[in-house]
């Protein structure tokens, strides 16, 4: 690595960032609940809303990103997290906290956030040399794995043990933590001047100019969006299809969601070997494949708590094993191909790709599922899916190559 210190730097700041991200996505509608006896429909707008602010960021912050030293832009969005999420206790003592106040707390976080990641990916390759970019993304992806599957269960915890004001205060803090670490980061490359250079509109045009002129970043694009439409349709009906369709009971469905996260971790460890034997396009083509069949599978499953309970624990597994295995190969090769002052707007365009489609996936699904059912809505969703390894397969993507260490 080019400096080991200042990436171990990075990925202490980020895991606690991460854990601090999933305490938050469960604590602020804890909060708005047992503070607020807040509403089904208000949850359903704090959810809109934070939705809205992560698209609209992630369209137009790109740009921005780029032009900043991206360690000033990392702790910035943790303050500005830290510093929503203080105003939450603060009015709870003081006893004047309302539903808006949650809402536009869950909107600056969701947006911080939104951008914290694009930074991130951009300044990763100004810390590690390229034949330790997948190891590196690995490692990350290791840790917001973890905090997927401890994340949720210790805000719980610390909601249970702990006012919710107390406990909102005390995920606050991690972020500030993170930013201290941050902080210590030293060996960061400044932006060159192309990064510097005023663009009119937003910074999404460039990003997709630039993404769209590298084959083989086109073609991750393209994945991206597929991705973005076929998780909108399962994240939507996901617990529909267990508890309706599957008829599981919701402690059994928690358990296979929870196995996930252990593939997830699986997933980090896979991909760099995979890469080093097979190459980073081939094993991409194969983890799409991999990733597109479990997806069949998961709509294939039968009824019954023995079936359904058995092929969700497995897909569960596995989706998370591909799926991990491939954002860290498609992270990795997006990093490598693009030019490091533009890696903010490019990283922006692909987070906005995603969540546009998800929102697009979601309503479809929905429809496709009042019209033909469940099943019906998740099996198309999944054919959808293992189009992808042909799409990789007939591109210049497939014969991609990225230096592994080791």
């Amino acid at each position: 690595m080019t400096d080991s210190r200042d990436f171990n730097r990075l990925w202490a700041a980020q895991a606690v960032s991460a854990f601090g991200a999933r305490i938050a996505r469960e604590g602020l509608p804890i909060a708005a609940i047992t503070t607020l006896t807040a509403s089904p429909a208000a949850l359903g707008i704090l959810s809109a809303l934070t939705g809205l602010a992560s698209l609209v960021l992630g369209l137009s912050a790109g740009g921005w990103v780029d032009r900043q030293p991206r360690q000033r832009v990392l702790v910035a969005m943790n303050l500005v997290r830290a510093a929503a999420l203080a105003v939450i206790p603060l009015a709870a003592v003081a006893g004047v906290l309302t539903l808006p106040m949650i809402l536009s707390a869950g909107t600056l976080i969701a947006g911080a956030s939104t951008v914290f990641v694009m930074a991130e990916h951009a300044i990763l390759p100004g810390l590690v040399a390229q034949e330790h970019l997948l190891g590196a993304n690995a490692r990350l992806s290791a840790t917001d794995s973890v905090a997927e599957i401890g994340g949720p269960a210790l805000a719980g915890l610390l909601f249970q043990l702990l006012t919710a004001p107390l406990a909102v205060a005390a995920t606050a803090a991690t972020w500030l933590a993170s930013a201290l670490l941050l902080l210590r980061i030293r060996g960061e490359r400044a932006p060159g001047p192309s990064a510097r250079v005023a663009e009119p509109g937003l910074s999404v045009l460039s990003g997709f100019r630039t993404a769209w002129a590298d084959p083989e970043v086109r073609v991750l694009f393209l994945i991206q969006l597929a991705w973005g439409l076929t998780g909108g349709v399962f994240g939507s009906l996901y617990v529909l299809f267990a508890l309706k369709t599957l008829e599981l009971p919701t402690g059994l469905l928690g358990l296979a969601i929870a196995c996930g996260g252990l593939g997830a971790l699986a997933g980090a460890a896979a991909g760099p070997a995979l890469a080093k034997r097979l190459g980073a396009g081939r094993t991409l083509t194969l983890v799409l494949l991999l990733g597109g069949l479990v997806n069949l599978a998961i709509g294939l499953a039968p009824a019954g708590v023995r079936g359904g309970m058995t092929a969700l624990v497995a897909t569960q597994f596995l989706g998370d094993l591909f799926g991990v295995t491939a954002m860290i190969l498609m992270s990795s090769l997006r990093q490598a191909r693009i030019e490091a002052d533009h890696l903010g707007r490019v990283s922006g365009v692909f987070e906005a790709a995603a969540g546009g489609m998800a929102v697009v996936g979601a309503l479809g699904g929905a429809l496709l599922a009042e019209a033909a059912g469940v099943r019906t809505a998740m099996l198309a969703a999944a054919g959808l899916s293992l189009a992808l390894p042909a799409l990789c397969a007939a591109s210049p993507l497939a014969r991609a190559r990225l230096p592994v260490s080791g």
